[in-house]
Formats: structure tokens, sequence, C-alpha cells
């Protein structure tokens, strides 16, 4: 599916979900041949990226929105060149975004909401700790302001570390606002949950995330420093959501920056500085293949399905 513009939609709502089963076969119905990307169903809600015809990606969504609990969505809007995923994929999860503390309830315990017009008041007070909710490898493509990292390869980490680490940012005589973010705001929206069942009473998360935030607020105006990874092949966005300088590994998955490309150990569709040391020579020349069968459906205008996108749907 090639041509222009592609629409774009990040969507998630944690509703109650008793039969996923029957709602993955609606999701499958709906999406049809003509909408691609991931959604994942659990009994806790929704969550997912799809990509098509604007007629289409409203088609979806009409549907989605009667589905009962779901009348209202978390959306993110924007748009590709070309169409960002391969497939079409509807999966059953324990948990639309995997934190491995089964007992949260982010419909009841969630932290407030702070609007990206209101984010930049809070996280400038000197009373206010900052946490990115994100991985490693996306911190490093972009921040916020003297936010926190934890350093987690996957959000199911992220308990571990507070408990063992982050509770100590806390500690002050009076406490402190605690400001949280994440990309589209699933996950800072389930770790304001989780803070507060661990006791931390003043806890807020950024009202549609990273990309609300960079779609809504003048350059000018900003505290964001970088880029936003996101989890298709634009690979990461900047202000107004344009598409951002990073490329993807094919080697690891990982973002590769515009310096990071002029390392003599990165190799277009095979390997970066990063994972350069882990391939074999049998790896190396599989994805050298894969490259060049890439470079010739791109040529004639087709899509490649052998490629792969990153699954990072249990992160």
């Amino acid at each position: 599916m090639t041509g222009s513009p592609v629409l774009v939609a990040a969507l998630y709502r944690f509703a109650r979900i008793d039969d996923r089963e029957a709602v993955r076969d609606r999701l499958e119905q709906l999406c049809a041949s003509d909408v691609r990307g991931t959604l994942l169903v659990a009994h806790e809600g929704l969550n997912g990226t799809i990509a098509g015809p604007a007629q289409a990606i409203e088609r979806v969504l009409d549907g989605v929105r009667a589905l009962p609990g779901f009348a209202e969505l978390e959306l993110k809007f924007s748009s590709a060149a070309m169409m960002p995923f391969y497939r079409m994929k509807v999966r059953l999860k324990a948990e639309i975004v995997t934190m491995g503390e089964p007992d949260l309830d982010p419909v009841r315990d969630a932290g407030t909401y702070v609007s990206p017009a209101e984010w930049n008041a809070l996280i400038a007070d000197p009373d206010t700790v900052i946490i990115d909710t994100r991985n490693d490898y996306e911190a490093a493509v972009g921040a916020f302001t003297g936010a926190v990292q934890p350093n987690t390869r996957s959000f199911r980490d992220f308990p571990d570390w507070f408990r063992t680490e982050g509770r100590a940012l806390l500690d002050r005589p009076t406490p402190p606002k605690v400001a949280m973010y994440c990309t589209g705001g699933i996950r800072c929206e389930k770790a304001t949950a989780f803070l507060k069942a661990e006791g931390v009473q003043h806890v807020h998360h950024l009202e549609g995330g990273i990309l609300r935030y960079l779609e809504t607020t003048p350059p000018a105006e900003s505290l964001w420093e970088g880029e936003c990874f996101v989890f298709d092949e634009r690979v990461a966005v900047g202000h107004g959501l344009s598409e951002g300088s990073h490329t993807l590994c094919r080697g690891c998955r990982m973002p590769v920056s515009e310096a990071g490309r002029t390392s003599p150990r990165y190799v277009e569709g095979v390997c970066c500085e990063r994972c350069h040391d882990t391939r074999s020579d049998d790896q190396r020349d599989r994805y050298l293949e894969r490259q060049r069968q890439m470079e010739i459906a791109a040529k004639l205008g087709i899509d490649h399905v052998g490629a792969v996108l990153p699954d990072r749907s249990k992160d």
C-alpha cells in the first residue's frame, strides 16, 4: 500500500473486556484488507497503532467506539508518506501494556492528568520529580529536560527500579510532586496507578503523552530535547509529529541517529554500533540479502513482505 498520505492512529483505553476472543474477531473484521498495524486485546482494555486511508481508519475507530466501555478513546493521529506497517495483527494479551502487577486498576487509581499546556509549569517546578517511564533505547532518542531515566530495558522492570532506586528520589521532608510521561500516555497511566499503590500521593502524568505534547507545543516553548521514538517504520518524530532523522537498525531493531550512521560499524540493513559484534557471518549475509530485496521492492513501488517490524508489544 503506497501513495500519500497514510493516516496513522495510535489508540488505547483501559476498560473491562470479558470476551477477548469476540473483540479480536470483531477488530479483524473492521480492519479488513485496507488497514494495517497491531492491536492488543486484554481484559483490561485495548492498545495499538493502525494505519490506512482516512475513511478506513474512521471505520475501525467507529467500530471500536461502539464496543461497551469504549465510547471515548485516547487517540493520536499523524500521517506517513507510505504505509508504515506490513500486515495487520490483532493479538490477545494478558495486559495491554505489560507491567506484571496484576492487581493494578488504572481506570480507578491512575494519577492526575496534566494537559500539554500545563506540563511545562509542572516540570519546571523545583518541587517536582520528573520520571520517564519508557525504556533506555527510547530515552536515548529524546527526553524532557531534567527527567530521571530509570534506564529499564522493559516496562516490566519499572516496578523493581522504583522499589530499589526510584523511591529514594522522593525521600524529602516535604513529599515532592511526581510528573510521569511516556510516548502516548498508556505506560505512565499504569505507572501512576502503581506509584499510588506504593503509597505515593502527588502523582501526575502527561495527558496524551509525548506525542500530543509535540503535536500541540510550539518548538520555541518546548522543554523537549531530541526526537520521540515510535514503534513503526517512521522510527522517530519531532515537533508537529514530523518524521525524524533516526532510522531503524535491521540487525537489532534499535534506533540509529544520524551520527550513529557515520560509524564504520554501521551497515545499512545489517548492523549498527550496538550490535556489530553480536552478528555471525551467516546472519550478516542473510541481512544483506534482505536489504537487497527491500531496495528492489522500493524501486518497484511494492511492499517487501519479508521485512519484519520490531515486536515490543510486551514492553
